[in-house]
């Protein structure tokens, strides 16, 4: 992933900075305590795509 490309990616849902897992390949919110998939070097940012991180992730 690019990393210029996270430097102005965000959180679609409370705007926070996302934290890039490469061996998941998920961009991580903790606030909101959701991971956004990473398909083909492309960040799903859509609410309905991510999943719930549990309490040991976050």
């Amino acid at each position: 992933m690019d990393a210029r490309l996270l430097d102005i990616l965000v959180c679609p849902i409370c705007k926070a900075n996302l934290e890039y897992h490469k061996a998941e390949a998920e961009l991580i919110c903790k606030p909101c305590k959701l991971a956004f998939p990473v398909r083909d070097d492309i960040p799903v940012m859509l609410e309905e795509e991510a999943r719930h991180l549990d309490a040991q992730e976050t």
